[in-house]
């Protein structure tokens, strides 16, 4: 109320400024002819100054405003991946039995394409992804999401992400399994129908960050050379991938 209160004092407070200027127009000149005239070609400039102003200077200033938002999720999801999105791939796809299948696809190098991106990205969306649990140190992979459990909160908080529905699920999952392998004491006595529980939460994080890290490398390439070169040199899926350059 206070705010629409504001707007209804400024406008009474224009229009009567507005109303006196004319008056003292017509105290001066004494000619309502012009006054008329001008008044009649400013009002009906309105609707084409209205059209400026909602259709196109604020679409300009939406699409700027939209702009920065991205690149503001951009850093939050270059962080991810630096805290925990690499690692947790790396630790992921190494009990993926099989990852050959789809090894090739995931070696991104600077010699890729838009149209390689668009051809990889629905492979990896539609594949079945399996994990082998009983290869994954639930031990390790709790102590280390357990260690960025805050982290990952704070992601979670961050408005920004509104913006990525993807990567928010992703995040979901992620403190999910997290809670999952924190809420229990003892991982190596785990009955089968339990492990079986945990195998699909892992799962569940394994086929969302795959996709979300192809796309998170497609925007390094295309935006920020410097740093998609050392995602490069660190990929999860390449076998030879050193950070050091030779």
């Amino acid at each position: 109320m206070r705010r629409l209160s504001w707007q209804v004092r400024l406008g009474i407070t224009l229009i009567a400024l507005s109303a006196a200027l004319y008056w003292l127009h017509y105290a001066i000149f004494r000619d309502p002819h012009h006054i008329f005239l001008y008044m009649v070609g400013d009002v009906a400039f309105v609707p084409i100054e209205v059209l400026l102003v909602t259709l196109i200077v604020h679409q300009i200033l939406a699409a700027r405003e939209k702009r920065s938002r991205l690149e503001k999720l951009s850093m939050v999801i270059g962080t991810f991946f630096s805290e925990v999105g690499t690692h947790l791939l790396t630790l992921l796809s190494d009990a993926d039995p099989a990852l050959e299948e789809i090894r090739a696809d995931l070696v991104v190098d600077a010699g890729w394409t838009h149209a390689e991106y668009h051809r990889v990205s629905p492979l990896l969306r539609a594949r079945g992804y399996v994990v082998d649990i009983d290869t994954v140190d639930l031990d390790d992979l709790r102590a280390f999401l357990t260690s960025r459990r805050n982290f990952l909160l704070g992601l979670l908080q961050n408005p920004t992400l509104l913006e990525h529905e993807s990567f928010t699920e992703l995040l979901r999952a992620v403190f999910h399994l997290t809670e999952e392998l924190g809420s229990r004491k003892d991982l190596a006595g785990l009955p089968d129908s339990d492990r079986q529980h945990i195998r699909g939460d892992v799962v569940r994080v394994y086929s969302l960050i795959v996709s979300e890290w192809l796309d998170y490398m497609r925007h390094l390439k295309d935006n920020y050379p410097y740093l998609f070169s050392l995602a490069m040199r660190m990929n999860p899926f390449d076998e030879t991938a050193s950070p050091v350059v030779t």
